[in-house]
């Protein structure tokens, strides 16, 4: 889905995420050559992140991020928050999961979107 939108939009952010290094985590996506700098996560997930040497950022895959998660592995939360209530979905922090105490490093408007940066308390894990 990303690689049919990002790689023919031109704004600063857009040019920021076409110019990325991207590993995609698929079960079924073998080719990302629509979108350049992009490949195929090899291997399981968990340990292709712990070999990273640069910071991984996840977009768009709960699943992703919960695998991180139950791994210990984030460090830092950015929550883009839209002001569209749904009322149901899958929650990034699951009422059966861990404990999660973060600490709100920044919060800042852009347009009708907060985004907030939360980072896990010290002594949390990673």
């Amino acid at each position: 889905m990303f690689s049919g939108i990002w790689p023919a939009r031109e704004d600063p952010f857009s040019a920021r995420m076409n110019a990325a290094s991207k590993l995609v985590a698929s079960r079924t996506l073998t080719d990302t050559s629509a979108w350049a700098n992009s490949r195929v996560l090899e291997g399981d997930l968990v340990d292709v992140v712990k070999g990273e040497e640069r910071d991984v950022v996840v977009i768009g895959s709960l699943s992703v991020v919960h695998a991180l998660m139950a791994a210990e592995l984030v460090d830092e939360y950015r929550l883009l928050t839209f002001p569209t209530v749904l009322g149901a979905g899958r929650r990034l922090f699951p009422d059966d999961g861990p404990r999660a105490h973060l600490e709100c490093v920044s919060a800042e408007r852009s347009g009708a979107v907060v985004l907030a940066r939360y980072r896990r308390e010290a002594g949390e894990g990673a």
